[in-house]
């Protein structure tokens, strides 16, 4: 009876982790991208919950007797999943942001393709920062901590409570303006060059009014433009690295 009651503790747990790591796992960046199966996300998060289950099942409340109650406390942690990995893809969201404000500023606003991360058509350099990004993620280990995070989220928001939907509120509202923040950052070496450039082809275009002085230094922009990207991408990365581990380090 005992050794029944045990087993019936921990698959309570694995369901309520399953629930939030295969929610974490469907759009955590590196892990949740289109280009994995689903059913490989899912086969990891269905691994992680047979493992920590049981760690955790002393620190949940009592299996619920209505299935009701079970598919309530499901619910919750699926959108604490959700919540977690949507606030690191809003930091992967930078990546796009400045890649766009960076295409506008180089002339390249209108070389567009298909982004699978995105979804939709964006511009070249926009891509460029989504890959270089991801590659990141695996190089400098962060996914590691992103693993550690979604596992250290059980101790500011335990499994089977529902966390405060205020400060939850406000801190993805952080996340959001802090992704902002960094794509403007990323973007400020060719937002001051733009500035510029197009003030100086400005008063050119004023001293000789019959030249067309903005398609004519547009190979010259496309080229300055690709400098500057090149001598501040390190710069740039690192703004983007630090940030992401330090989400992660809040977590875990």
């Amino acid at each position: 009876m005992i050794a029944g009651f045990d087993i019936g503790i921990s698959l309570f747990a694995a369901v309520l982790v399953f629930a939030r790591m295969g929610a974490i796992l469907m759009i955590l960046p590196g892990f949740g991208e289109p280009s994995i199966p689903p059913r490989i996300r899912l086969s990891f998060a269905l691994a992680f919950a047979l493992v920590a289950g049981p760690v955790i099942a002393p620190e949940l409340p009592a299996p619920p007797q209505s299935l009701s109650g079970l598919a309530g406390l499901v619910a919750v942690e699926v959108v604490i999943g959700l919540m977690i990995g949507a606030g690191a893809r809003l930091l992967m969201a930078a990546a796009a942001v400045a890649g766009q404000v960076i295409a506008y500023q180089t002339g390249l606003a209108m070389a567009q393709a298909f982004d699978p991360m995105q979804g939709q058509s964006g511009a070249l350099p926009a891509q460029f920062f989504n890959l270089l990004f991801l590659l990141l993620i695996f190089t400098t280990n962060i996914h590691h901590l992103l693993l550690q995070a979604a596992a250290g989220s059980y101790a500011l928001m335990p499994a089977g409570q529902a966390p405060i939907w205020g400060d939850a509120a406000q801190w993805a509202l952080g996340l959001f303006i802090d992704s902002f923040i960094i794509a403007v950052r990323i973007a400020s070496p060719l937002i001051a060059f733009g500035l510029i450039f197009y003030l100086g082809l400005g008063v050119l275009s004023r001293l000789m009014p019959q030249a067309q002085i903005f398609f004519i230094a547009m190979p010259l922009n496309i080229l300055l433009g690709f400098s500057i990207l090149a001598i501040s991408l390190g710069a740039m990365s690192l703004i983007w690295v630090e940030r992401l581990e330090e989400f992660a380090a809040t977590l875990g």
